[in-house]
């Protein structure tokens, strides 16, 4: 699956993308991931990507020229929907996380400062995500929570299918619970694992996990 992530802080992915289970998918080519400055699509001659509003109001915008012309650039090169990350969007679930995966291919575009020209939401954006309700300075952890929940439910990427299968909130389950889990050591400061998690007997552990959702 191929990601292209417009963003004007490319830097900040940097050690994201070289470290645990991302690495080890992009090493594999499980996953393909294209950072894209925006400021090099900048006409401007200082590559400036902002100015005040019309209309008066505290902060900057991102002009539309640059991101138009990045994201037109992409789309040549990436034929997924073009999300952008907003606190005003749909929230980011499980089961879109799941419909995303399915997909050969996304393109992430990340604003800063008070937004982006709406002009640019209404023409070329596809989706609007949101991470939950509330603000953050940029789009580019969103950006990567986005990337992190997709990559995990790419065949191969986490090495074992019914990793993800068992998850909190998969639509494999129809479930928002998870059981507790343990490892070793079987006694931690006096407290024991359930033998039943011990004992090797499949059919009884399933029971018990079931059970012990919460």
């Amino acid at each position: 699956m191929r990601f292209d992530i417009l963003t004007i802080f490319p830097e900040i992915f940097n050690s994201y993308l070289n470290e645990s289970i991302i690495k080890r998918a992009l090493k594999s080519k499980l996953i393909k991931i294209h950072i894209h400055d925006i400021r090099k699509f900048s006409k401007d001659k200082h590559k400036k990507v902002d100015d005040v509003p019309f209309g008066g109001g505290a902060g900057m915008v991102m002009t539309p020229q640059p991101l138009y012309d990045a994201i037109t650039a992409i789309k040549k090169l990436n034929k997924g929907p073009v999300i952008f990350l907003s606190p005003k969007g749909k929230t980011l679930t499980q089961a879109r996380a799941e419909n995303f995966s399915k997909k050969e291919s996304l393109i992430l575009v990340c604003g800063r400062y008070e937004g982006i020209d709406q002009r640019i939401r209404e023409t070329i954006i596809d989706l609007e995500i949101s991470i939950g309700n509330y603000v953050l300075t940029g789009g580019e952890l969103p950006a990567m929570v986005l990337l992190d929940s997709v990559s995990r439910l790419i065949p191969g990427v986490l090495g074992k299918e019914e990793s993800h299968q068992e998850d909190s909130f998969s639509k494999a389950l129809n479930r928002k619970k998870e059981y507790p889990h343990y490892t070793r050591p079987s006694e931690f400061k006096g407290m024991k694992v359930p033998e039943v998690l011990l004992s090797g007997h499949h059919a009884k552990i399933d029971k018990w996990r079931k059970n012990h959702l919460n």
